[in-house]
């Protein structure tokens, strides 16, 4: 069973629009519309960078019915699909999926958010517990990366997350393009030279956004994801609870745990829903 812990409103609003922040980086658009956030990005159409968040509309049928109206317009001006990732609490109104999914959205796979609860259980890193054969590599900018470093990254992301091995130069390209940023940190773990896991960290305005953890098929069960991950939480300074997040897919119980044992709760789970 996830554990779970509570936050407030003002917490979940900040967690949603940071994250949104987050992913906008570097070419990306965040637009704050008073009672959402939209990410967009004007060369790719894929729903994951195309998405509204954050929503807190009105409880009220005819003036929910409206501002839903509007956001499919300003969606079909931009030329994508609506897409949704309510709020896992807080959100505005409270039953917001079951209305969305009345109005022809279909949930493609939800997810929880989960937020660092016991910073303890993820202590930095030390030389003692590396293994022989591996090397931990935080990264900040294009020329911290060795010759591989990267492209090693964006085939573990593919592989991990199921994408077409073809994606991994894409995703590399993605990550080299955010670094440089400030509020970034990368760690790429080496097994014998082979990149085998990455794990991503973007912090500002007080929060920590953990993402694009994985690990290479062939290599998983070594704990070297729990590695990445505390490593690149010591590279970005998280040390209180609270300040760190991440989302991670419903059924993944193999994460799930994961993040777990580094000291993660669950806010709560929820769908994300896309216009069909």
């Amino acid at each position: 069973m996830t554990r779970r812990i509570e936050v407030d409103a003002a917490a979940m609003t900040a967690i949603e629009r940071h994250e949104t922040a987050s992913h906008a980086i570097p070419a990306r658009e965040m637009r704050e519309l008073g009672d959402a956030v939209l990410l967009h990005d004007p060369v790719d159409a894929d729903p994951f960078w195309n998405r509204l968040a954050a929503v807190r509309w009105p409880n009220d049928a005819v003036a929910f019915d409206r501002r839903l109206t509007e956001v499919m317009t300003l969606f079909a001006l931009l030329g994508r699909t609506p897409h949704v990732w309510p709020s896992p609490v807080h959100a505005g109104p409270a039953d917001l999926a079951e209305r969305l999914q009345a109005n022809g959205f279909v949930d493609v796979g939800g997810g929880h958010v989960m937020v660092l609860a016991d910073p303890a259980a993820a202590p930095a890193v030390t030389e003692a517990e590396i293994p022989a054969g591996v090397s931990l590599r935080v990264i900040r900018r294009p020329a911290d990366a060795g010759p591989r470093d990267l492209a090693g990254a964006g085939a573990v992301l593919a592989a991990a997350f199921g994408a077409p091995l073809t994606r991994g130069p894409e995703l590399a390209d993605d990550l080299a393009a955010t670094l440089g940023d400030p509020r970034i940190a990368l760690v790429v773990v080496r097994v014998h030279g082979t990149a085998a896991a990455v794990a991503k960290a973007t912090t500002f305005d007080g929060l920590t956004y953990l993402s694009s953890i994985g690990t290479l098929p062939g290599f998983r069960g070594r704990g070297l994801a729990a590695l990445a991950t505390r490593h690149v939480m010591g590279a970005a300074g998280v040390r209180a609870p609270g300040t760190a997040y991440l989302g991670v897919f419903s059924g993944n119980e193999t994460a799930i745990g994961l993040y777990k044992r580094l000291g993660f709760a669950s806010v709560g789970e929820s769908p994300d829903l896309l216009f069909e």
